[in-house]
Parts: C-alpha cells; sequence; structure tokens
C-alpha cells in the first residue's frame, strides 16, 4: 500500500523526469520527496521543486527495490524483439486514466530497424486522449526512456500525431473493461 503521507529523503541523485513538462532533471541526494503515483515500475513523486517520474531503475535512490533492465539474447528473432518493445510501451501510464498506453490505444505505429552494427532504430507514432493533454512531454519521454532499456537500442524517437484523433474505441476491451466502459 501506497502512504501518499511518507516524507522519503533521497539517498542518492536521482534522474527524474519534471510532470508536465518532460525535462530530465537530477534531483540532489537528502532532498524531501512523497511519492505520489506508483504504476508501471514508475513512480511519480513530489519535491520542493514540483512533480517528477522516477523510472524504475532509480527506484532505490526513494527507498524501493530498483527495477532490473530487460534482458534479451543474443540471437532474439525479430518479432520477439518487437514484441519486447510493446511489452516495455505497456510499462507506460497515462497519469490521469491509470491505463498503459498501449491499451488505451495510444501507440498507433511502432517502426523497428537495424543498423549495419546490429543496434535498433525505433520510431512511435503514438498520440493523446485529448490534443491539448498537458501530460504529453512526460508520456513521451517516458516511451522513450522504457524503449531504452533495451539493449542494443541506437534511438528512439517518439512523434505524436493527432489524426486520426483518438477515441474510446480505440482502447483494448481489457482497458476498456478496466475504465468501467463496457
Amino acid at each position: 500500500m501506497l502512504d501518499n503521507n511518507e516524507i522519503i529523503n533521497l539517498t542518492r541523485d536521482c534522474e527524474a523526469i519534471s510532470v508536465p513538462f518532460g525535462e530530465k532533471q537530477i534531483l540532489k541526494k537528502g532532498s524531501e520527496v512523497q511519492i505520489m503515483q506508483a504504476m508501471g515500475g514508475s513512480y511519480t513523486i513530489y519535491a520542493t521543486e514540483g512533480m517528477f517520474r522516477v523510472n524504475g531503475v532509480n527506484a532505490d535512490a526513494i527507498g524501493k527495490e530498483p527495477e532490473k533492465p530487460p534482458v534479451i539474447s543474443e540471437n532474439i528473432s525479430e518479432s520477439e524483439f518487437e514484441d519486447e518493445v510493446w511489452k516495455q510501451m505497456r510499462t507506460v501510464y497515462d497519469p490521469e486514466i491509470p491505463i498503459n498506453v498501449v491499451d488505451l490505444g495510444l501507440i498507433y505505429n511502432c517502426d523497428i530497424a537495424k543498423d549495419p552494427n546490429d543496434q535498433y532504430i525505433i520510431k512511435v507514432d503514438m498520440t493523446l486522449t485529448a490534443p491539448g493533454c498537458g501530460m504529453a512531454d512526460v508520456l513521451v519521454e517516458d516511451i522513450r526512456e522504457r524503449i531504452n532499456l533495451l539493449p542494443r537500442i541506437l534511438s528512439v524517437e517518439v512523434e505524436l500525431v493527432l489524426d486520426p484523433p483518438w477515441s474510446m474505441e480505440m482502447m483494448s476491451e481489457a482497458a476498456r473493461l478496466e475504465a468501467g466502459l463496457v
């Protein structure tokens, strides 16, 4: 159970993403923070500087068990690697609708290519539940960060597209069930 009243002192400097601006920042060791939300291996925290998202690999800085980066085999097939990319994107949650971005239907496309050195180049097209969503930069950075946890990633580009506009019909059946829409 998450205790939103618990004050935690960061045990080390910690990289975080500012909410809602999506900018990377370093929070200093000893800073007081409160955990506001924990979903998909990430934590939303409140500090005197504002709100931030802390990736699970940095969870030890807030006294939580750190997430281990994903491991893939050297001889992974293209389809298995694509499954791993989608699995990573499913760990990114819309903070206003606690459902992952894949099941919400926000991911329109994911192209995966390899360079001559067997490094992966990922391009994701995503949308938002509403064109003026204030969390756009955070979601884009979360997706980029989560995919970059995979080995052999050369680059990740996440592009916001608003056409076609998102609608509830784009949600998976499981997401509609979870949101009480079925």
